[in-house]
């Protein structure tokens, strides 16, 4: 098996463990032992993110009132929920650019995809969001617990509505399929208990999680092989002492960020650990990015970029802003993963499902749109309104709207070029081309320098450098990581 070159594996760690990483970073990290980088990477339980808000409790309108709500006064309502969505969507895709532990977005996106869910709610969503974001890389039965406990999680899959004598299912059995086991390791009977166990699980109006004792089943209830009076965190809690769960949850982990197709053997070893460390989804990370194989030749450079992967890199390595920042929504919507509205309740399919004929030559444009300030002249696919939102249906198609005007606009971006360009004043002219191929692309074997040099502005040092990147990033090499 061919060896990956130090500098590689450096971009490799980069990009999966975050981002992407500039040039100087990279040179950093190979001057340092492998167990010095992956710890640096990898944050400790002290750098908690810091809170992304858009709204107050005291924001919102007085929810007891709802029901007697006129028609002027509900738009108003809906308006402050699609606006605050959009505006959290923002704010999330900007901490994941400027963000000094990376690592902590990116794995808040991929719990973001595992426990989907919809709510037009924005207080929800932000409550929802930050969860994800705190406990993303702390203890998974913390995460699974706080997850189950959020109002955007009991109102979407319906338990609010979950009362003895009337057991609501749906949410017990995602928990089990989607969230813990995965399907075929539970029965019909398990998912019927632990309904009745979740019983009374529900929230108030400003999204204050409550256990209404009043609706709870009391009786005896048989879930897994165990029988006992139980109630949801019971539940939660015989979920994680199923090794299923370990292993259900480092296969997902293992296709998200080592290769789509999975190692049974590898999954297991490291399910094993992860079990025996109680959950410590740290311990886990970093099982991953120091193990020999994780820097294997099959696995460097396999993966397609999700869409705000692509949009989150380009834009960490070359810092700029947007005129008008809801233009990031049109750019994931057209490239299929908008923040906040995934598809369906298995979330993002991801891997080969990114790329189809239109969105692949869409991609490819990115960064000419961006960095050229071209028009969008790409029509978004509208979001469905699916995951039983019912009565939000007019929300949604409030997003398509927004979404539809913004779609012919030029996307006027202003681009702080001079941090990227200052990157490569310690590379000589005449392996320029070479350096930013290899910065940008973690497989630039293939790249044509000729045409590289073709289609480049020669004028100066600084317009030759800003050229060839935008050809770069403009090749089907970079949409993988």
């Amino acid at each position: 098996m061919p060896v990956v070159p130090l500098h590689t594996q450096m971009q490799h760690l980069g990009w999966r463990a975050g981002f992407g990483e500039g040039l100087p970073e990279i040179r950093s990290w190979m001057k340092k032992k492998r167990k010095e980088v992956v710890k640096k990477v990898i944050p400790g339980p002290q750098s908690a993110p810091s809170p992304i808000r858009v709204m107050d409790e005291t924001d919102l309108p007085d929810y007891q009132r709802q029901r007697n709500m006129g028609a002027e006064e509900r738009r108003m309502v809906q308006k402050l929920n699609t606006d605050g969505i959009k505006d959290l969507n923002v704010l999330w895709t900007h901490a994941m650019i400027t963000s000094d532990h990376p690592l902590q977005e990116k794995m808040a996106l991929f719990w973001h995809g595992h426990f989907a869910c919809r709510t037009q709610n924005v207080l929800f969503n932000q409550q929802l969001l930050d969860t994800l974001r705190r406990h993303g890389l702390g203890n998974f039965g913390t995460l699974l617990s706080e997850v189950s406990k959020s109002p955007a999680m009991l109102g979407f899959l319906n338990n609010q509505q979950n009362r003895k004598q009337r057991p609501n299912e749906n949410f017990a059995r995602e928990v089990m399929e989607l969230f813990t086991l995965g399907r075929g390791h539970y029965t019909e009977k398990d998912v019927k208990e632990a309904a009745r166990a979740f019983t009374g699980w529900g929230y108030d109006e400003i999204g204050q999680f409550r256990f209404r004792k009043n609706v709870h089943d009391e009786g005896s209830k048989t879930i897994l092989g165990k029988t006992g009076n139980y109630n949801g965190d019971d539940v939660i809690n015989i979920l994680l002492e199923q090794k299923q769960t370990a292993r259900f949850i480092t296969g997902k982990i293992y296709r998200y960020f080592v290769h789509e197709d999975g190692n049974e053997a590898r999954e297991h070893e490291l399910a094993g650990k992860f079990y025996r460390s109680g959950y410590d989804l740290r311990a886990l990370m970093e099982n991953i990015f120091l193990s020999d194989w994780f820097y294997d030749d099959k696995i460097v450079g396999s993966r397609i970029k999700s869409p705000v992967e692509l949009i989150v890199g380009l834009r960490r390595a070359v810092p700029m802003q947007f005129e008008q920042e809801e233009a990031m929504l049109v750019f994931q919507r057209v490239m299929g993963q908008t923040l906040f509205y995934p598809p369906n309740v298995a979330g993002w399919p991801g891997g080969r499902n990114w790329i189809d004929s239109s969105s692949l030559m869409f991609r490819l444009r990115v960064p000419q749109i961006i960095l050229y300030s071209q028009e969008l002249n790409v029509k978004p696919k509208e979001i469905t309104p699916e995951m039983g939102e019912g009565q939000n249906y007019k929300m949604t198609m409030q997003v398509n709207e927004l979404l539809k005007r913004q779609y012919a606009r030029r996307v006027n971006a202003q681009v702080d070029w001079q941090p990227y360009v200052d990157g490569y004043k310690e590379v000589k002219r005449e392996e320029l081309a070479d350096s930013i191929a290899q910065s940008l692309l973690v497989r630039s074997k293939g790249i044509d320098r000729q045409l590289l040099e073709k289609y480049s502005d020669a004028s100066s040092r600084e317009n030759y450098i800003k050229t060839v990147t935008i050809d770069v990033m403009s090749t089907p090499e970079y949409q993988m990581c």
